[in-house]
């Protein structure tokens, strides 16, 4: 008899976004002729940086002839890629990355969902409250995680970022072992101080933790008192894996390109206590079950880092600022107070309410998508988090729709 993986059974019945777009669904079937604003999950919206563009179809005619066309390709990607990658963003702003530390990939949200393979099931893992599920879930299905009461999952130590703390979760109570953070964060927008990352990082030392660094929103960090990496903190490199992606600072939400960084002074413990390389596990489990990111993929990527690519992504990431400064200038108007927005694509709105029953009002009666903050954990609930990726004309129609119907 084949049996399943039982620990699947304990997810909640549907995942956030999934049910946001069953409901969405249901609305437009009822009101074809209402256009929904979708201000939800963070897809952009506008086209690809025209110099990756001209790189993507450069690599796809290469593909075309005999002489330059390229097979299988290196699964931790090309080293033309994982060397701008290093030198722009990491030793340019005097993190010690080296090349071969870093691995391309098809995405941040695999690569957070698939390390967690390299960890025994009997670690203690730290999660923040609120959160992107991706995190929480990949956990509960390797088995980490208790029952589900009460909002939670026994066995596990949420971290709890409110609005007393700033958003910033505090160090934990008891030992972990494996701790999950994301600055700037996904949902509530907010960000940390380099005093703050030095803060976690002396505690994985301390306590022979390993933390999971994502930074896949850092190209919207304009304050440049903040760090954009964890590495720009002395020390990380032993106690840190970092996740970046292509999708939010140059548009490759549809094209697919990521990278997670795995210096090799960073470790994990056997069971006898011998220190390992975790560099080394994760090639091995990157070699063994990916195939590496189409050679055409990596060329547009790595137009990304040309004077042109600069340019031409900085100014996609102000095009989006401004939408999150218009909200943010609404929000506050109408009297709700809110988080996020300035080095962040994001806005956590404090709603007032129920968070389901504000995303229905708002789909509703004004058309407009949101992201119910209960979604995202037990302390989201009573927030919403508004996206800032769409057309500058539609998030103005949004807001007024918005205002309509809460003045």
């Amino acid at each position: 008899m084949i049996k399943i993986n039982e620990n699947y059974l304990k997810l909640q019945a549907s995942y956030l976004f999934s049910d946001i777009a069953k409901r969405v669904s249901a609305f437009q079937r009822e009101n074809p002729d209402i256009n929904v604003i979708k201000l939800g999950i963070g897809d952009v919206t506008r086209g690809l940086p025209p110099v990756c563009v001209k790189a993507f179809h450069k690599a796809v005619d290469e593909m075309a002839e005999d002489s330059s066309f390229r097979g299988y390709g290196p699964e931790q990607g090309y080293d033309f890629l994982r060397r701008a990658i290093a030198e722009n963003d990491f030793q340019a702003r005097g993190a010690e990355i080296a090349e071969d530390e870093i691995f391309v990939s098809d995405g941040a949200k695999c690569d957070t969902g698939n390390i967690q393979e390299l960890f025994s099931k009997d670690i203690t893992v730290a999660i923040p409250d609120p959160v992107y599920p991706v995190y929480l879930d990949t956990n509960v299905m390797a088995g980490r995680t208790g029952n589900y009461t009460d909002g939670r999952f026994d066995g596990i130590v949420y971290l709890e970022a409110t609005r007393e703390n700033g958003f910033v979760p505090q160090l934990p109570q008891q030992k972990v072992d494996l701790i999950y953070i994301c600055f700037p964060n996904n949902p509530t927008g907010s960000t940390a101080t380099r005093e703050e990352l030095k803060t976690w990082v002396d505690y994985a030392r301390d306590n022979k933790a390993l933390i999971l660094f994502d930074a896949a929103y850092e190209s919207f960090i304009r304050d440049n008192s903040l760090p954009k990496s964890i590495y720009e903190v002395e020390g990380a490199r032993e106690v840190a894996i970092e996740f970046r992606s292509f999708s939010k600072s140059a548009g490759f939400t549809g094209t697919r390109c990521a990278y997670t960084v795995v210096p090799k002074d960073c470790r994990a413990f056997d069971a006898q206590g011998h220190s390992q390389s975790l560099h080394s596990l994760w090639n091995r489990r990157h070699c063994t079950k990916f195939n590496g990111v189409s050679y055409p993929v990596q060329r547009a990527a790595e137009a990304v880092y040309s004077d042109e690519g600069k340019a031409q992504t900085a100014e996609l990431i102000s095009y989006y600022l401004r939408n999150a400064d218009l909200i943010r200038r609404e929000i506050e108007a109408l009297g709700y107070t809110y988080d996020g927005g300035r080095n962040s694509p994001y806005i956590w709105v404090d709603g007032q309410r129920d968070s389901w029953s504000f995303f229905d009002m708002l789909l509703n009666k004004a058309g407009v998508v949101c992201t119910p903050g209960a979604g995202f954990g037990s302390c989201g609930e009573g927030y919403i988090r508004i996206s800032a990726f769409n057309s500058y004309e539609n998030v103005k129609e949004a807001m007024a729709r918005i205002a309509r119907q809460l003045q």
